[in-house]
């Protein structure tokens, strides 16, 4: 009863993968939602797209909202089930959307975590000698800070993609975009000490700029590993991840004046609302000052 069900999810998810051309990542949550959503509807006792209404996504919605999932979670959830059933629509399997008009509810807005720059500076002082992965490891994060990479972006990038030179690398970006990014000198002398150690570990035909102590591309699981030991050991008291330092990234640039259109292109949003939360972290900052320093701001010591 629920075969046809499951068979046009995974001709979804193979056309996400060759013609949307979605990130393993990204297909992997759409993969996890729709799932979601289909044992729900088998409980319903739903056997066939057609027979799915607007009332079964509203109280899948509220089910998993129930058990605890966040809005955020589920609003990812919501925009799996329209995307999924504008594919229905346009493969003839529904005449209408079922997630039509159904809202998630909102998380409170949480501002993205960095690294002040002086912790930078204390995370990316490092003497890697010759150990060939601790180069490797320092040259991705100096990657990550000075080029504002996502996590699948880096692990994609491969060594042809990197013009040392001329400072930029290309990189491909949700829904397969490509950009070029410039990579600063600190991040430009660190990749270049891992390249001729990248020689002793890759397989002759890997084509990955970073790759696993077995010679093959590095994977997204490894580098956070990676990262959270790194923060440990340069003394940071908050865990490291990679997401974290392109957070820092956006925030450095647009703390020094840098234009905000100018960061959302690097940073390879689609919308610039995304990137203006940057902003609101910097404006988050200058309070703080303002409340530290200002003499009407700062709270009496003595009594009147």
């Amino acid at each position: 009863m629920s075969e046809a069900l499951w068979s046009w999810q995974q001709r979804f998810l193979r056309h996400l993968a060759t013609e949307k051309r979605y990130s393993p990542h990204t297909l992997s949550n759409y993969e996890r939602d729709l799932r979601y959503f289909i044992d729900y509807l088998i409980a319903q006792q739903v056997g066939a797209w057609p027979q799915v209404a607007n009332f079964h996504v509203q109280a899948c919605v509220s089910q998993l909202h129930r058990r605890g999932l966040h809005g955020r979670s589920l609003q990812r959830l919501l925009s799996a089930i329209r995307s999924f059933c504008r594919y229905l629509q346009r493969e003839g399997q529904i005449d209408q959307d079922p997630a039509a008009g159904i809202r998630a509810p909102r998380d409170a807005r949480t501002l993205p975590q960095t690294l002040e720059v002086d912790q930078t500076a204390q995370l990316l002082q490092v003497d890697t000698g010759d150990d060939p992965l601790e180069r490797r490891d320092v040259a991705i994060m100096e990657l990550f800070y000075s080029s504002g990479l996502r996590l699948a972006e880096l692990t994609g990038c491969n060594v042809d993609d990197l013009d040392l030179t001329a400072g930029m690398i290309r990189v491909r970006g949700k829904g397969a975009k490509t950009r070029l990014i410039p990579v600063g000198r600190k991040a430009v002398a660190a990749v270049q000490r891992w390249l001729p150690a990248r020689l002793g570990l890759a397989a002759a035909d890997e084509p990955a700029l970073f790759v696993s102590s077995r010679g093959r591309r590095i994977s997204a699981r490894a580098v956070e590993v990676r990262l959270r030991q790194w923060g440990l050991r340069q003394g940071l008291s908050a865990p490291l991840y990679p997401h974290k330092l392109r957070h820092s990234f956006a925030s450095h640039l647009l703390e020094s004046g840098s234009d905000l259109r100018a960061v959302q292109e690097l940073l390879g949003h689609a919308n610039i609302s995304t990137t203006q939360v940057y902003t609101h972290l910097d404006f988050q900052r200058l309070a703080q000052v303002y409340d530290q320093a200002h003499p009407r701001a700062r709270k009496k010591t003595r009594p009147r």
